[in-house]
């Protein structure tokens, strides 16, 4: 149902002031990642022609599937079609369309017109679905004027707008929907160029930052830069992983320093931001996409050697969307090899790991106390997820 002009609601005769929601989805947002474009921008005809299937619209509506309870206490405020309006409409919310793209594909300058757009119209909260560009978009169009929070739905995520989890994102407008108090702080938007990281290269800036609600158990941290500086302990620790690997089992090898140590010690060529496959100590595969790896492990005794990202503790869906739910669930959750050093998982200051794959259902199989292997044969206990939400 589109509201034109209805902002409030009445019990027992009264008008009550209803909570207004803004919503912008970049709809091509994370293109580039489950077909190892390292990013999306400026690549989304190359990602579509290569398979790559859209996910900020579904990622959005997980995100506001956690306030369907309380639909009739909100109102959202949007961008016409696949930027917000169609997934209301699809979950039966009561929307108001602020502003309508000229063309499409959209870009980047309608999600600042948007933006202005709809704070101008006064919200509560603008929830927004994409990436790094895209929440630099937003904090050049409103700067800290207005409090925001990003649904994750990009390749690369290193600013702290953004919730761990589309849910994360639904949960935490739930609470002030509630009326709950939350505390609202200033979080860092960066990015980084997208050119060098395709070539391996991280080279990230501060864009400015933005207003969020900060509740750290379901907003993300800014992501820790920086190599390992602990080389005798990755030495160790990628000793140990070469010791352990099994003849004619095909090994899939994620991205990150922790495991481009590994490869090291193999002596093979690695892709520090993408994925290989290994097989008998030989390189089966380099920067693969998720359909080439589904192809590659589907059928194949196969394992799976990763780490997290430091400071945020995302294993899964950051940086690494080539590992689709298919390819997980394909290896099995029993066949995944955690590294971290002692250090990264001390960043995390106590909280837990992280995995935001796309699947709710996986999401919640992975969840519970793992193994993180973070020395030679040395392995500490460590929960992934919150109690609560297994």
């Amino acid at each position: 149902m589109v509201l034109t002009d209805s902002i409030g609601f009445m019990v027992q005769g009264l008008m009550i002031n209803q909570f207004r929601v803004g919503l912008i989805i970049n709809p091509v947002a994370g293109l580039g990642g489950s077909v190892a474009l390292k990013g999306s921008d400026g690549m989304t005809a190359q990602a579509l022609a290569l398979g790559a299937v859209p996910m900020a619209q579904p990622r959005a509506a997980a995100a506001l599937a956690e306030l369907l309870a309380q639909k009739n206490q909100f109102n959202v405020l949007t961008v016409a079609g696949e930027m917000g309006a169609d997934v209301c409409e699809t979950l039966g919310l009561n929307y108001q369309v602020c502003y309508t793209p000229a063309t499409f594909p959209t870009t980047a300058n309608d999600t600042e017109q948007a933006a202005q757009a709809i704070a101008g119209q006064g919200v509560d909260i603008l929830l927004f679905a994409g990436g790094d560009g895209t929440a630099r978009n937003l904090c050049a169009a409103l700067g800290e004027r207005t409090t925001v929070l990003g649904i994750p739905a990009g390749c690369k995520i290193h600013s702290g707008v953004y919730a761990i989890s589309p849910q994360a994102a639904g949960k935490l407008v739930q609470r002030l929907i509630n009326g709950e108090l939350v505390t609202l702080q200033d979080a860092a938007v960066m990015d980084i160029d997208e050119i060098a990281f395709r070539e391996g290269v991280v080279k990230a800036k501060r864009y400015g930052e933005m207003r969020i609600p900060a509740e750290l158990r379901y907003v993300q941290s800014v992501k820790a830069a920086g190599k390992e500086s602990e080389e005798l302990v990755l030495d160790d620790l990628a000793a140990y992983v070469v010791s352990q690997l099994e003849d004619n089992v095909r090994y899939v090898m994620g991205s990150g320093s922790t495991v481009a140590a590994v490869m090291a010690e193999l002596g093979l060529t690695n892709t520090l931001l993408g994925v290989d496959v290994v097989e008998n100590g030989q390189l089966l595969a380099s920067d693969v996409t998720a359909a080439q790896l589904l192809e590659l492990v589907s059928g194949y005794p196969s394992k799976l050697v990763i780490t997290l990202i430091g400071g945020q503790g995302h294993v899964f869906g950051r940086g690494n969307q080539q590992l689709s739910p298919a390819v997980i669930t394909a290896i099995g959750c029993h066949n995944i090899m955690l590294l971290a050093t002692k250090t990264k998982l001390q960043q995390l200051n106590g909280r837990p790991l992280l995995a935001d794959t796309g699947d709710a259902a996986l999401d919640k199989a992975l969840h519970g106390l793992l193994n993180v292997l973070t020395g030679y044969n040395d392995y500490v206990i460590y929960r992934l997820g919150y109690e609560d939400e297994e």
